[in-house]
């Protein structure tokens, strides 16, 4: 067994993967921020991979995928990604939660890699996991309504134990992966600049939304025998305007799901 699967199933997580050149992950950051200035800022927004052409080159990043095959097998659709971005000196932060508490898929057979676009220092709030908390499945949340928490619902895990926690920095063109039931958080960016990851989301051709029957994804590794979802499509340029229409779409379906499995 691999040192990644072995501590993988150990901790529920992995850190760090060089993904990425560093030079590559700062001209990625400047596409990103070329096309916010152009039309709004990108952080949050769903499966941004069918718009903005270099989040799905990172996506479809062979030595990413090399190391997802390895955790749950070849045959990998690309659920979702998203940007998460905390500007300098703010109060944004991300309270304790697990990735697929409201997703409402039927199993667990996921991975989340999270792609630094800068560098992600205990200072600019870099994550925070719990090692082992996986193991333990689903615990409970609390809705809150806290306007400095990135979460939609403010999804908060009470009463953690932070003594357990493991920071998890990575430069700019490292990657993490952890597991969906993986405790974690991060806290505000006190840093002078902004702190820009990719978060990405894949899942076994196996797996199926219970929630609705609408959802999408997109097979980048193997074959997909079940066809459990609609197939996403790439962006056809740097920024797929065409697409990126589409997209209000698909968020609306999953703030349904998130909003199902909330009740």
């Amino acid at each position: 067994m691999s040192r990644l699967k072995t501590e993988y199933e150990k901790n529920g997580f992995y850190s760090p993967i060089s993904v990425l050149d560093q030079s590559l992950a700062h001209e990625y950051r400047a596409i990103l921020e070329r096309v916010e200035s152009k039309f709004e800022l990108l952080n949050y927004r769903y499966k941004i991979h069918t718009a903005l052409d270099f989040a799905y080159q990172i996506a479809t990043n062979e030595k990413l995928l090399d190391e997802v095959e390895t955790l749950i097998g070849p045959n990998i659709l690309l659920y979702n990604t998203s940007f998460v971005i905390k500007e300098p000196h703010s109060k944004t932060h991300i309270s304790w939660h697990q990735d697929l508490t409201y997703w409402g898929f039927n199993d667990d057979k996921q991975v989340a890699a999270w792609v630094a676009l800068s560098d992600a220092t205990e200072e600019s709030g870099c994550m925070h996991m719990i090692p082992g908390s996986h193991k333990n499945g689903r615990v409970n949340h609390k809705t809150t309504k806290d306007q400095n928490n990135l979460l939609h619902h403010g999804q908060t895990i009470e009463n953690v134990s932070e003594i357990d926690a493991v920071s998890v920095p990575l430069k700019a063109g490292e990657a993490s992966l952890h597991h969906g039931w993986t405790m974690h958080t991060s806290y505000p960016n006190l840093s002078n600049d902004r702190r820009i990851g990719l978060t990405i989301n894949y899942i076994s051709t196996d797996m199926y939304q219970t929630q609705t029957d609408n959802d999408s994804a997109m097979l980048v590794r193997g074959v997909d025998q079940f066809n459990h979802f609609e197939m996403d499509q790439p962006p056809t340029q740097e920024f797929d305007e065409v697409a990126w229409i589409k997209l209000q779409q698909k968020e609306a379906l999953i703030h349904e799901t998130y909003n199902k499995m909330k009740k």
